[in-house]
């Protein structure tokens, strides 16, 4: 019995290191003995997905990797990030990814050369790349590097159609993504990015929904992804309709993989809009700027009853209704979207969904399109739907100037520890605490490492009260043009409930 307890535990923890989860149920469930509670172990094996970050010869992008110091104290383990074996064309388009075999050979080899990799916890590592052809990356860590892994894409383009800053938390492989706020209108250009980690082939079906329901697409069902490989698809090629709001829903029938959306604008100027949190009944979108000029919602309802939100703004002195929208109707698969302005007033602020009538919580994705400037100095981030940081959150490739964080408490009063980790090139780490009033937001200057030289990491830890829920902001202005990014920061999955070794799991055998 005992061999087949620690084998079972050991799936158990398999299973973990593969996924990021794991649960253990005993049969009949929690009334067939009283099982002990489980205990949360390190994940001894993470894998994040880069997209491709070339859109033009203008563009510089840095990858900062980085794993939090308190993870796993077992083997020193391996943390890189390689170039997919090839990013292949649009999707939407008739060109073949196939090549000869000379080129085969050329990108196999260069697919063996990590782009970025980590050497330890507690410091960042960094790398750069320049102009459109940089790949798509796909990386794996394991052992100590695995728990809170990281890796944090900034890219910079100085002009042209897809001026920005772009930034983006590299994400993990799955199988379903949603994203509100692209945009198939002839004013945008937006593409969904599929990086496919895996040794086989993956295949995925992209579905668009409007303010009038399902955008007619046949050209988004059944999409190759090559193993290994990246695929970007231009929405607009999907359907013939034209929309300013659109959701985009993206599953796949084989595989998993990565998915990111690069939405760009002809006066705005272009960044990354990753997924929502899945479908739920209350949501939380943190990080809006003080300065913003225009703040538009996009929110998608997909089952089959209606919703009807209370919309809040949590500002520093507590929550208000914005003036003139404080509800939000949204019909079954129609995406609503609505203009709240410079809804921030000059106080930074984050946005609360909750079910108009208690009792009724009807679940919906949500993100946020946020402009900051005016003229043709404006320019784009946004903001998607988040959980909360839970056990630990973590952003990589913060500044010596131009980070904010920004935490709220949509419920009860919370209190977290921020560590700044040691920088890139030297430096060492600082903690500070924050608490967050119950139904407020708070935006700081996060702390900097004493003697900083280069970049450093942000790791949020929650210590007591209510869940809070975080954002980064990065500014790096550039011509009079206030350029920023925002990344939300979800608890990083670093670990997993196992169950008790000493539990009794005899039973599992009958």
């Amino acid at each position: 019995m005992k061999s087949t307890s620690l084998s079972l535990i050991a799936g158990t923890v398999a299973l973990a290191a593969v996924t990021g989860f794991a649960a253990l149920t005993a049969p009949g469930g929690a009334d067939a003995g009283e099982a002990k509670a489980a205990a949360r172990l390190p994940v001894e094996r993470s894998s994040l997905l880069c997209p491709a970050p070339g859109l033009s010869e203008l563009a510089e992008t840095t990858y900062t990797s980085f794993t939090p110091v308190a993870g796993s104290g077992g083997a020193a383990g391996a943390a890189e990030l390689m170039p997919s074996v090839s990013t292949t064309a649009d999707a939407g388009d008739d060109t073949t990814a196939e090549t000869d075999g000379r080129e085969d050979k050329s990108k196999k080899a260069d697919s063996d050369k990590p782009v970025v990799s980590l050497k330890k916890p507690g410091t960042p590592a960094t790398a750069e790349a320049s102009g459109s052809d940089a790949p798509a990356l796909v990386g794996t860590a394991t052992g100590a590097l695995a728990p809170g892994w990281t890796t944090q894409q900034t890219t910079t383009v100085s002009a042209g159609a897809s001026r920005g800053l772009l930034g983006v938390s590299c994400t993990g492989p799955d199988t379903n993504f949603w994203f509100p706020a692209a945009s198939t209108a002839k004013s945008r250009e937006d593409y969904v990015h599929l990086t496919n980690p895996d040794d086989t082939a993956a295949v995925a079906d992209i579905e668009l929904y409007g303010p009038d329901g399902s955008l007619k697409s046949d050209a988004g069902e059944g999409v190759p992804v090559p193993a290994r490989s990246s695929v970007p698809v231009l929405i607009s090629t999907l359907t013939s309709e034209a929309a300013d709001d659109v959701t985009v829903h993206v599953t796949t029938r084989t595989g998993r993989v990565g998915a990111v959306v690069r939405a760009a604008g002809d006066d705005t100027g272009s960044d990354w809009l990753a997924a929502s949190v899945d479908p739920t009944g209350t949501l939380v979108l943190p990080g809006i700027p003080a300065d913003a000029t225009d703040v538009r919602l996009v929110a998608f309802a997909p089952g089959e009853d209606d919703a009807d939100l209370k919309v809040k703004l949590l500002g520093r002195n507590g929550a208000i209704s914005p003036a003139g929208h404080e509800d939000l109707h949204i019909k079954s698969n129609m995406t609503a979207g609505v203009d709240l302005k410079d809804v921030t007033r000059g106080e930074a602020g984050s946005l609360l969904l909750t079910p108009a009538e208690s009792g009724r919580a009807t679940p919906v994705v949500a993100a946020l399109r946020v402009v900051r400037g005016t003229g043709d100095k404006r320019e784009v981030a946004y903001i998607p739907a988040t959980g909360p940081v839970g056990a630990q959150a973590t952003v990589a490739d913060n500044r010596a100037k131009g980070s904010t964080l920004s935490l709220t408490a949509p419920g009860a009063t919370g209190k977290v520890k921020v560590t700044a980790s040691a920088g890139s090139e030297g430096g060492e780490q600082t903690v500070q605490t924050y608490t967050v009033k119950a139904g407020t937001t708070i935006a700081v200057t996060p702390p900097v490492p004493a003697g900083l030289k280069g970049s450093y990491a942000l790791t949020i830890e929650t210590e007591s009260g209510g869940p809070v829920h975080a954002a980064r902001t990065l500014s790096l202005p550039e011509g009079g043009i206030p350029m920023f990014t925002v990344q939300t920061l979800p608890d990083d999955g670093g670990t997993v409930e196992v169950p008790d070794t000493e539990q009794d799991l005899s039973v599992l055998d009958e």
